[in-house]
């Protein structure tokens, strides 16, 4: 096991917990008995986080997802050395599966009801058998090194960190806990402060993820001592979940911060290296955050990032390490200042067009590099090199839309409709349990003949500018139905859901000259589904109930989307009449956010599913958000995990 010296027995022990919904409250009764804990939701890199907690003793949490608890069991039972311990829970309507558990490599199970006495009791039981059988994980790929945490007594006034994260963040190992905090900045200091306080005896365990210079993304799991008073935590880099081994670390080192990569290169530097690096200035992301929220540019950066880790390591440029530098510019570290291929190779991966929320975008690029001159610090040798950047010092002005407002674009979508420029995109809806698609979205794209494909939040945009976005949403519903109407097999047997605006809902006729363009199209009523955008609902609740309750009575069904944005859901809940609610995709992102995240998503689908609605996700983008939506009950799912809006013909080959 992983310990510091000082410490006494208790704190020395360490345990690592996995569980799918429970992972606080376990935790807390853990670290409460004196265990040092480090504590996941997610399987992602189980196996590094494993062995980096020191621990011979995992726990498994399969109460609600013995699925996921079986092939969790199996995976740990792979990488466990003789004599370690797997203690699973297990629910006691899944007695029926304790043989495959076993059969997966679980050493001890405990079966619902689980107070907490019976828990610690079969975790010093787990304990005694790894003394006796003298175990200790193990993963030859882990690279999990020396312990990274730190221990705070605050009588004393004292913070001695252990000698890894000194040397990582180039602090002393008995440092001025003050200093430290300031080095956080202003958000990461605020994160761990109230995180600090959130310790009682209740809960003495917390864990909190922030930027920490050195390392870039971690998380720290930080337990306060019942007896002592003293805070312990042990800090897990994230940039080594779901690492691939060894070799993919040597090809390319975690992202670091500006101080970071300052710290990398004065360290060569002062070895008697010349480090080199490579800066990245990325024009156009300003645009999206100004059109499409914040939301989607951090998400489009961080895609920006793994383009950009890709690009290394398929150069074959040896132990690079990436840095954000701040803002939209990123440096490659090379330890030997040699980049042979890479300027060509992050030219053509950084080309490719970009997922921007519902739409694409393709980004700008300039490049510099530069290697370090006698006597020149990693600092001047990043600002050099920021300074021979091609062209002027750039924002994101330059951006492909930067200069497109709705407001220029107003005047054209009259025209656009008559020229046949309006397109639609087609996103798959996947049912959960059985994982086949179901039905499918149809979304607006403007084929612009001038400025490429754009999304359908501006076309509605300059549409509302011109006044037409309901000439608009009829011209995309029709046409919707239409394209629909026409599908063969397999696609003959999709739902259709279309989106209507605020201003069709105004319209007291909207329910019959819908009714009537699905007739017209071809396209069955009772494949079509209707989707009512929260924030466009009309003031007047009974007036749009009686327009939905027409739809429903005609065979159509209707869902509530971006369910969470708005102001009035209990009240729309309480009063139309619907048949799916759809989560709006920052409700989604939640899912595997923070415990409070999880409460607030888990009693939305609770709430939708006792009033017998359908739910559905939007905006799903990984395996964990999809899993822990299916662990809550949540139905149906839509989002990049499983494609984006497709044409027809890619939409047939999917489904092929």
């Amino acid at each position: 096991m992983t310990a510091w010296t000082g410490h006494d027995a208790a704190q020395q022990r360490a345990l690592f917990v996995l569980s799918f919904r429970q992972r606080d409250e376990l935790a807390a009764i853990l670290s409460r008995a004196g265990w040092r804990v480090v504590a996941a939701r997610r399987s992602d890199g189980l196996r590094q986080r494993v062995a980096a907690s020191g621990t011979a003793i995992a726990i498994v949490d399969a109460r609600g997802a013995i699925d996921e608890g079986i092939a969790v069991t199996a995976e740990l039972a792979r990488i466990a050395g003789h004599g370690d311990a797997l203690l699973v829970l297990v629910s006691r309507g899944d007695v029926d599966r304790l043989g495959a558990l076993h059969d997966a490599g679980a050493t001890h199970l405990l079966v619902s009801p689980i107070g907490s006495e019976v828990l610690l009791q079969a975790v010093r039981s787990a304990e005694r058998h790894v003394v006796r059988m003298g175990g200790g994980w193990h993963d030859p790929t882990a690279g999990a090194g020396a312990p990274l945490g730190w221990r705070h007594d605050a009588e004393r006034g004292s913070l001695q960190l252990t000698p890894a994260l000194a040397e990582a963040t180039g602090f002393a190992e008995s440092s001025d806990p003050r200093a430290l905090l300031r080095a956080l900045g202003p958000d990461g200091r605020r994160i761990a402060l109230a995180a600090i306080r959130r310790l009682t005896d209740n809960l003495p365990a917390t864990a909190f993820a922030h930027d920490l210079p050195g390392l870039g993304r971690v998380v720290q799991h930080v337990a306060r001592d019942a007896h002592s008073g003293r805070l312990h935590a042990l800090i897990e880099p994230l940039a080594r979940v779901g690492d691939i081994g060894a070799v993919v670390r040597e090809a390319l080192g975690s992202v670091r911060d500006h101080a970071g990569a300052q710290r990398w290169l004065d360290r060569r530097i002062e070895g008697g290296e010349r480090p080199g690096i490579r800066v990245l200035a990325i024009a156009g992301i300003d645009p999206i955050n100004r059109q499409q929220g914040r939301v989607v540019g951090d998400t489009l950066l961080r895609a920006v990032e793994r383009r950009i880790e890709q690009a290394v390591r398929d150069a074959g440029v040896a132990r690079a390490a990436l840095a954000r530098l701040g803002g939209t510019e990123f440096g490659v570290l090379l330890p030997h200042g040699n980049d042979e291929g890479l300027e060509e190779a992050l030219r053509q991966a950084l080309a490719r067009p970009f997922v921007a929320g519902s739409g694409m975008v393709t980004l700008g690029l300039r490049q510099a590099c530069g290697v370090a001159a006698p006597g020149e610090s990693g600092d001047q040798l990043i600002r050099r090199v920021e300074g021979e950047l091609p062209g002027a010092r750039a924002d994101d002005a330059q951006g492909p839309l930067a200069a497109d407002g709705a407001d220029v674009l107003a005047g054209e979508v009259h025209r656009a409709i008559d020229r046949g420029e309006i397109a639609i995109r087609f996103q798959p809806q996947v049912d959960l349990l059985a994982g086949r698609i179901v039905g499918v979205e149809a979304l607006a794209r403007w084929d612009h003949p001038e400025r490429g494909e754009l999304g359908a939040e501006l076309l509605f945009a300059a549409a509302t500018h011109a006044r037409l976005a309901g000439v608009l949403s009829a011209h995309v519903q029709h046409l919707a139905m239409r394209i629909a109407a026409g599908w063969d097999a397999p696609l003959s047997r999709l739902r259709l859901s279309i989106n209507v605006t605020a201003e069709d809902v105004a319209q007291p006729d909207f329910a019959e000259t819908l009714l009537a363009a699905a007739d017209d199209s071809g396209f069955p009523r009772d494949r079509l589904t209707v989707e009512i955008t929260e924030s466009g609902l009309i003031a007047e609740l009974g007036e749009a109930a009686g327009l939905l309750a027409t739809l429903r009575a005609a065979g159509c069904r209707v869902a509530i989307d971006d369910f969470g944005t708005g102001y009035s859901s209990l009240a729309y809940l309480k009063a139309l009449p619907l048949d799916y609610l759809k989560l709006d995709r920052r409700l989604t992102q939640d899912i595997v956010g923070s415990h409070r995240d999880r409460v607030v998503v888990r009693g939305v689908i609770d709430m939708a599913r006792s009033l017998d609605l359908t739910v559905i996700a939007e905006g799903v983008e990984t395996v964990d958000q999809r899993d822990a939506l299916a662990t809550e009950g949540c139905q149906l799912y839509q989002g990049f995990l499983c494609a984006e809006p497709l044409t027809v013909p890619a939409l047939t080959a999917l489904l092929g």
